[in-house]
């Protein structure tokens, strides 16, 4: 995780959960004038996370970032839900979709590819096992650049 990341979500965190919901996580894309820092919510609540919800951590949050200023330049906020798709950046959340499809991208390539998509079997120490065509792959988290859950219907 690089210092950046670290510094965003010491501010972020609190923030999100002093207003009742979960920080799933984020992203934080750096393209010049068009960076990009993207927040995941979520709640136990049945009905799920709305736009008002998403609006409402947006000011909380754009206020704090205005005062601390740890990214230079500008960028556009999102904050979302991770939806059906959504993305996975801790142990924990992978445990939790263990049996699950899950699409992962490497920073690295591993046995020659950088693109995994298969059954998420497990988890051993800090690694991920992934079962693909048969075959299972045990990847370092520290590897995964982008993880997704895949919705089956």
């Amino acid at each position: 995780m690089s210092a950046k990341y670290t510094i965003l979500e010491e501010l972020i965190r609190p923030v999100v959960e002093g207003l009742g919901f979960e920080f799933w996580g984020m992203e934080y894309l750096s393209l010049g004038k068009d960076s990009v820092l993207r927040i995941f919510i979520e709640t136990d609540e049945e009905k799920g996370i709305d736009v008002e919800d998403c609006a409402r951590v947006s000011r909380q949050v754009s206020s704090i970032l205005d005062v601390e200023d740890p990214i230079t330049g500008e960028y556009n906020l999102e904050v979302s839900s991770p939806g059906l798709d959504r993305p996975l950046f801790s142990l924990a959340q992978y445990q939790a979709y263990i049996g699950s499809i899950v699409s992962l991208r490497l920073r690295v390539p591993f046995d020659g590819r950088r693109k995994f998509k298969g059954q998420l079997m497990g988890i051993e120490s800090e690694d991920i096992v992934i079962r693909v065509d048969q075959e299972e792959y045990l990847l370092p988290i520290d590897l995964i650049d982008k993880a997704n859950v895949v919705p089956q219907f």
